[in-house]
């Protein structure tokens, strides 16, 4: 896998926006006596990030990772592959090419996912947890790439199916 110039960049911008945050979150962990991540602030604070600073990114980031996975999607049932989850769950030979494949569609949506989350949580928090960027970052793009890889895949599959089934019939109908 070849990591593209700007890939790197926004992933060394990332990892300093990351280990800057560590000391203001480490300092907060010592007040509270409890990690962020692992409180009930954290659960508390989800609804401040959807009406604050960067909440377009709510919408932004699944959007994107939703076209990214139907782009996909696409490119598996052109290839012949298995839908996503299977093919990761359950074929251990494929499994490499297939996350290969996802790592390479959303690396830099899923940095830019995890930098955006970290400078909002300054922004609307005054301290920014590495540890929740890592986790509301990512959710925002994984889970919506895997559903929509999934049902592209799926649909271009079974709209193969139903050509395939006509082709069929009209042959049959010609013969007859």
């Amino acid at each position: 896998m070849t990591l593209r110039r700007s890939t790197l960049v926004l992933a060394g911008i990332t990892l300093v926006v990351l280990v800057l945050s560590v000391p203001g979150a480490l300092r907060e962990a010592l007040e509270r006596g409890e990690i962020y991540l692992f409180s009930r602030a954290f659960l508390e604070d989800i609804p401040r990030r959807l009406t604050g600073p960067g909440r377009f990114r709510f919408i932004l980031q699944p959007l994107t990772a939703i076209v990214l996975g139907i782009r996909s999607g696409l490119a598996d049932a052109r290839a012949g592959r298995p839908p996503y989850l299977y093919g990761v769950l359950f074929h251990p030979d494929l499994r490499r090419q297939l996350m290969t494949s996802t790592l390479e569609s959303v690396a830099n949506l899923l940095l830019l996912g995890i930098l955006l989350d970290a400078v909002a949580q300054w922004l609307i928090l005054g301290v920014s947890h590495a540890g929740a960027a890592l986790v509301v970052g990512p959710a925002l793009i994984v889970t919506p790439y895997t559903v929509a890889r999934a049902l592209a895949k799926r649909a271009a599959w079974t709209a193969r199916s139903v050509r395939s089934r006509a082709a069929r019939c009209a042959s049959a109908r010609a013969t007859v």
